[in-house]
């Protein structure tokens, strides 16, 4: 008698078949650029969206961070999923040294009050290598799939 895998099983590799996405690694605090593809009507573009990655919710396939800037004077806040296609990039510019997992009390603070410690450690460092060869690694993986589709189209015709 065989046994049937449970629901839960299920959902887990289903999960790791979706999530082929890998974002370089950031947390609280770190001053991220996250390059989201805009379609405004019938064209596409791309839009850099700067600020302060103030919460990361983490649950696999439904992750999401919210980043917060400050855009005229006003604080703007923007919740992305991170397996999102619309997503084409993230760069942290900044490692932010704080202690608490969400930083929703920066809603509250102004100006000079607002600003957070950079990270200098020796651990953060290393973090900004592995990200940098993690950017490197995504653009090459993007460019090959890029030249793999344009030899499909062209093999196709």
């Amino acid at each position: 008698m065989t046994t049937k895998p449970s629901l839960n099983t299920l959902l887990q590799d289903f999960e790791k078949d979706q999530a082929q996405r890998t974002l370089p690694e950031f947390g609280p605090g770190d001053t991220v650029v996250v390059n989201v593809k805009v379609k405004e009507g019938n064209r596409e573009r791309v839009q850099a969206y700067e600020g302060v990655v103030i919460g990361i919710k983490n649950a696999g396939l439904n992750s999401a961070f919210t980043v917060r800037k400050i855009s005229h004077g006003f604080g703007v806040e923007r919740v992305f999923q991170s397996h999102s296609p619309s997503i084409e990039s993230l760069e942290v510019k900044r490692r932010g040294k704080v202690r608490a997992g969400k930083l929703y009390y920066l809603r509250g603070l102004e100006g000079k009050k607002a600003r957070i410690k950079e990270d200098l450690s020796a651990g953060a460092k290393a973090k900004n290598a592995k990200a940098a060869a993690d950017l490197a690694a995504a653009a090459q993986a993007a460019e090959a799939a890029k030249a793999e589709a344009a030899a499909a189209a062209a093999a196709a015709e």
